[in-house]
């Protein structure tokens, strides 16, 4: 890690939202000033958690958080708050400023440009791409010219080249940058120093290298704990047989039986915690409803082009087992195409009627926030069942405590797991998977692509994911760009 000043730390800080359930337990870690930091952790493990408490909006439950004296911090969000939806560009940067700044359109133009997006100042933040709208998150927080800039999954919605820029960007950035993301590539390219959550005992862990170095130091780390583990069992065995065969002799065997027994002793207490790995999800199958007719037809298109939105005429027609990418650069309306197909709000498509649609929406929107996770998964099953239900989402990590809880209070990436669980569950004739890696913890995703590749439906794709694409046999790609 940089040689700088420690700008942030931790000492000995717990915290828990319920007095019985802990997200972290005295964690203690400092971090540099100018370093380039990730962290890490399977979807739940309180990653965000973090990042509140960094910013004060969390206090403790015990220990302190220091952070050197008026260092300022901000924040890009991974997805943007409704209450902005219907601010123009320029009013939604005026709020990142307590006192009105009289060169705001200069200083919003000078941003805009550093994070490569062009949009009128006039136009409402609800009208965006995702894509856009993840550039415009970034500017935000840059515009604050912060001295720790925290990332909560920068590349979500962004296309390649948007991942090129914002990698060379932050490799550049002369200030602290703390990161949470699951791109592993992304992240390999410019961390110098990982903080890991361990979803088990509730610590984080400082490791100092690039982020397939900290993977490949955890790893070994297992594989030495397991190793002393095994060795001490065998010793512990022997040891034990041998107490056994002395036990029952007289004289110095009985004493030599006891001393075997204080050995055991030792041994046992010798044992380590093996550092347990992030679960990854198992495999699984979804169901796809039998349809012999075809499926989705699509005559058109609407593309944006200099801002404007206009119709181009194709011709699509989606049998069972189709699978069609559709491709092109942020902000050309691939977001907007899904979101009009899904809803049947659009003339240019139609899709046969009761198919069912099962529809990942790239910023979850399509999840009543309100209802328990229980709910979520029962309402996707003509009548549901207890069994399949809590079996389903056990399968996707969701235990029986957090389907008890509201939709709302799952983080990004366990929201991510619901949905494929509500696939499961649903039988879907049609997917339409709009960035259906996003949130998703990297571990989850080659077993995500192939019950996908598998699906015997129909499926519309859209992903700016090169390394989950290859994994999906596709039939048909529509790229909106060469419509223009």
């Amino acid at each position: 890690m940089s040689a700088g000043n420690v700008i942030l730390r931790f000492e000995n800080v717990s915290f828990s939202y319920t007095d019985d359930k802990p997200i972290l337990d005295e964690a203690s870690f400092s971090v540099r000033e100018d370093a380039k930091i990730t962290i890490m952790g399977q979807n739940g493990a309180g990653k965000s958690t973090l990042f509140k408490l960094i910013l004060g909006g969390l206090q403790p439950t015990s220990g302190k958080v220091f952070i050197r004296d008026n260092s300022s911090i901000a924040i890009a969000l991974q997805v943007m708050p409704k209450e902005f939806f219907e601010h123009t560009i320029l009013e939604y940067f005026a709020t990142a400023f307590e006192e009105k700044k009289y060169n705001l359109q200069k200083l919003v133009d000078d941003v805009l440009d550093v994070v490569q997006l062009s949009i009128p100042m006039e136009r409402k933040v609800r009208e965006l791409s995702g894509g856009q709208q993840a550039r415009l998150l970034l500017a935000y927080a840059l515009i604050q010219k912060p001295d720790i800039l925290l990332l909560d999954e920068p590349t979500n919605n962004l296309d390649a080249s948007g991942i090129e820029h914002l990698t060379g960007f932050l490799m550049m950035y002369e200030k602290t940058v703390i990161v949470i993301s699951h791109d592993a590539n992304f992240l390999n390219a410019f961390t110098d120093g990982v903080l890991n959550l361990d979803f088990y005992t509730k610590k984080v862990e400082q490791y100092v290298g690039n982020y397939f170095n900290v993977t490949e130091q955890i790893a070994a780390q297992i594989e030495r704990e397991e190793k002393k583990n095994a060795q001490l069992r065998k010793n512990i065995q022997d040891r034990k047989d041998k107490v056994n065969f002395f036990a029952h002799k007289g004289g110095k065997m009985r004493k030599l039986a006891s001393k075997l027994k204080e050995e055991v002793a030792e041994d046992e207490e010798n044992m380590v915690d093996v550092k347990r790995d992030d679960k990854t999800i198992r495999e699984f199958e979804i169901p796809a409803q039998h349809w012999s007719e075809v499926v989705v037809s699509i005559n058109k298109v609407g593309i944006v082009l200099n801002h404007e939105r206009v119709w181009k005429d194709v011709d699509i027609k989606l049998w069972r087992g189709h699978r069609l990418m559709i491709t092109g650069p942020n902000g050309i309306g691939k977001s907007t195409l899904l979101r009009e197909l899904a809803l049947s709000d659009t003339d240019g498509a139609v899709i046969a009627p009761n198919v069912k649609v099962g529809y990942y929406r790239q910023d979850f929107s399509g999840l009543d926030f309100d209802k328990t996770v229980y709910e979520a998964l029962a309402e996707m099953m003509d009548i549901p069942d207890n069994q399949t239900i809590y079996a389903t989402g056990a399968a996707f990590l969701l235990t029986s405590e957090l389907m008890k809880n509201t939709v709302g209070s799952l983080s990004e990436g366990q929201k991510g797991l619901l949905c494929y669980a509500r696939f499961v569950l649903q039988e879907p004739g049609l997917l339409i998977l709009d960035e259906p890696t996003n949130h998703i913890n990297f571990r989850h995703l080659p077993v995500i692509a192939k019950a996908i590749d598998s699906f015997a439906g129909v499926i519309i794709l859209v992903s700016h994911m090169p390394e989950f694409v290859e994994q999906i046999r596709t039939t048909q790609e529509l790229n909106l760009s060469r419509l223009a």
